[in-house]
């Protein structure tokens, strides 16, 4: 759908767009929140127990909501305004937060208490997530899907970079005052949304039966392309989980320290952001398919350079390429899965995305450790980026309509 406000210096300009404007801001300001909130949390954490567990449970408690609700959070936003869903969400993320605050600047939270607020927070972001995905569509024209979703992912390229320095750099007061920062940006975001004005289609009052909850299951089945897209993303992600070994790689490989460690962590996000930046202005134009398969394919590439490098410039240059690889590879399945469904469908099919997205970065962190201990550091990532080649390769041959997906959204 076409926005009521309309205001555009270019026809081309994403931004000109106001409504997309507002949206960007708004997925820049929660985003940032949300790296803040893991690194406030985690050093919290780790300072009360001491304990790696206890750093894995943080990360169980984001991944559990997510994973137990998808199927109610497509429902529940393809069947009410996804604006006002989202901007609840973050409202309320941001009361959690302010809870977090209190309770450390008062003494009285300990670990469970920050785990419960963490999965409640988790749970929010399992709905704020896919209904921000899906708002895309309504605020710009169709033929534009592709640029917003490039500027959509800059956003969080840009939260990647700015959130952890920034939750870094404010820890040095105190957690709460992170947590209070971080609390103003998700209250920020639910304003910037409030003041998006756009025309939507009614929403849809189908009931709640477990045929319209799996709808979004059975319509990625049933379109060759989208699956195509969403599982050569998840093993892709799941195979080529390089960074989860980073700090092996910092310590005993590259023989740097804190802040080496910190650069290459920077490095996948620098070289997204620089080509999501690029794809917002030189959108891809055709065989846009096949520009999948290779970006693919380049991220496996990358990922062996990385792991047989000894040379900290070229381990850099590696990750770098590998984080704009994969970046291609997301704005393409982005913007299938935006375009090709159906906008009563979108919030189900978003959220089966998000959820196959969110599971392989979890797991991939899971087989990178397992495929370490068993066959050692470089050997392991070796394994996932020759594996990432072969499914390339495979995946060619089984989803031939993906290979031959041309433009998107008529650029």
């Amino acid at each position: 759908m076409t926005s009521l406000d309309t205001k555009t210096h270019n026809p081309q300009s994403v931004l000109g767009h106001e409504p997309f404007r507002l949206f960007w801001l708004a997925r820049v300001s929660s985003s940032v929140a949300l790296q803040m909130l893991a690194v406030a949390v985690g050093w919290q954490i780790y300072a009360l127990t001491g304990s790696v567990f206890y750093l894995g449970l943080v990360g169980l408690a984001q991944f559990l909501p997510m994973f137990m609700l998808t199927l109610a959070v497509g429902h529940v936003a393809d069947r009410h305004d996804r604006r006002r869903i989202a901007g609840t969400c973050q409202v309320l993320e941001g009361t959690a937060l302010v809870a977090l605050a209190l309770g450390t600047w008062m003494g009285w939270l300990q670990k469970e208490g920050i785990l419960a607020i963490v999965f409640v927070a988790g749970a929010l972001r399992a709905f704020e997530g896919p209904t921000m995905l899906t708002l895309v569509p309504w605020l710009v024209p169709q033929h534009l899907i592709p640029r917003a979703q490039a500027w959509s992912a800059s956003a969080n390229q840009t939260a990647s970079i700015a959130g952890p320095a920034l939750g870094g750099l404010l820890y040095a007061l105190g957690p709460t005052t992170v947590y209070g920062t971080a609390a103003a940006l998700f209250f920020c975001a639910s304003f910037l949304l409030s003041r998006i004005k756009v025309e939507r289609p009614p929403a849809s009052r189908e009931p709640a039966t477990l045929t319209s909850l799996f709808a979004g299951i059975a319509f990625i089945k049933s379109r060759q392309e989208i699956l195509g897209a969403i599982s050569l993303d998840l093993f892709a992600v799941l195979l080529g989980g390089a960074t989860a070994l980073l700090p092996v790689f910092a310590r005993d490989i590259l023989h740097t320290g804190p802040l080496g460690l910190g650069l290459l962590r920077a490095a996948p996000a620098l070289g997204a952001l620089a080509v999501s930046l690029y794809l917002a202005r030189n959108p891809l134009g055709g065989r846009v398919g096949r520009t999948m398969f290779g970006s693919v394919f380049l991220f496996g590439a990358a990922t062996i350079v990385f792991g047989l490098s000894n040379s900290f410039t070229l381990s850099m240059l590696s990750l770098a390429v590998l984080g704009a690889a994969d970046i291609v590879s997301v704005v393409i399945r982005s913007s299938l899965v935006q375009i090709e469904t159906p906008d009563d469908m979108r919030g189900r099919v978003s959220a089966v995305n998000s959820m196959f997205v969110g599971t392989s970065n979890q797991l991939g962190e899971f087989e990178s450790g397992v495929t370490a201990a068993l066959f050692g550091t470089v050997p392991a990532v070796l394994i996932g980026g020759v594996g990432t080649m072969v499914v390339v390769l495979l995946w060619m041959r089984l989803f031939p309509r993906l290979l031959a997906v041309d433009r998107l959204g008529g650029e």
